[in-house]
């Protein structure tokens, strides 16, 4: 029953967002902020796993590959497929949901908490609309761009410490990266990003705009946000592979 409380308050809290906005310009300025604050700040963390998740991936995948007759470029067929499939969608949007999950939740509930939400529904203004809705379609916008941002890193990543470790060269990694592509994959992994970025959004959303009490319970609803925000993101991920693989 808890759940579909939570699940009805969730569907009504999207259709307050859809009402006519009140001033276009505004809602412009507050999508950019939004676009600045939770995509461009996350570069940072983005980059630096992707790289990282690449590199390891070439090692390990060299060290499991042990028979003489897989020619090395099998080793980059794997990395490509893995960082596009899984790594770059899932890993990454698990990671922006701790980073960017935790602070729209705290944002939203210390906003709920200090009565400037009601400030604002006072002064006639959907702050549904307003506070929620540039939220969510910032990381619409942002989260698959950083997915893809991923991708390259992480890709780049595996060819670069497969050099480094003396396991295949450039030339090599670069003729097994062209190997039997498919580009589905990259459909699918976008399919994923966009899927996520909305459960990344929408669910911390929901939890900070609904907290009631003080500083601790603002705690409590990020870590229920990000919590609850990576359990659906994981049941999301084995919905679509069963669907669309």
């Amino acid at each position: 029953m808890m759940f579909f409380n939570h699940f009805g308050k969730f569907l009504l809290m999207l259709r307050g967002m859809f009402t006519k906005p009140e001033n276009h310009k505004m809602y412009w300025k507050e999508l950019m902020h939004q676009c600045s604050e939770l995509g461009i700040g996350s570069l940072g963390i983005v980059a630096v796993i992707s790289v990282f998740i690449g590199a390891v991936s070439t090692v390990q995948t060299a060290y499991q590959l042990v028979s003489p007759i897989i020619p090395k470029e099998t080793i980059a067929q794997i990395v490509r497929d893995t960082i596009i499939l899984e790594f770059a969608p899932s890993l990454t949007c698990i990671v922006l949901a701790g980073v960017v999950g935790s602070k729209i939740a705290s944002e939203l509930g210390n906003m709920r908490v200090s009565e400037q939400i009601d400030a604002l529904e006072i002064m006639g203004i959907n702050t549904k609309a307003y506070l929620i809705l540039p939220k969510i379609l910032a990381c619409l916008i942002m989260i698959p761009l950083l997915v893809i941002l991923a991708m390259v890193l992480g890709i780049w990543g595996g060819r670069f410490a497969g050099e480094a470790a003396n396991i295949l060269s450039k030339e090599t990694f670069d003729r097994g990266l062209l190997l039997e592509f498919v580009p589905y994959n990259v459909t699918f992994a976008l399919t994923k990003a966009y899927t996520f970025a909305f459960i990344i959004s929408g669910i911390p959303a929901y939890y900070g705009y609904n907290v009631q009490g003080g500083a601790l319970e603002i705690g409590q609803a990020s870590t229920r946000a990000v919590v609850t925000s990576c359990i659906t993101i994981l049941l999301a991920d084995y919905a679509l592979a069963a669907l669309m693989l």
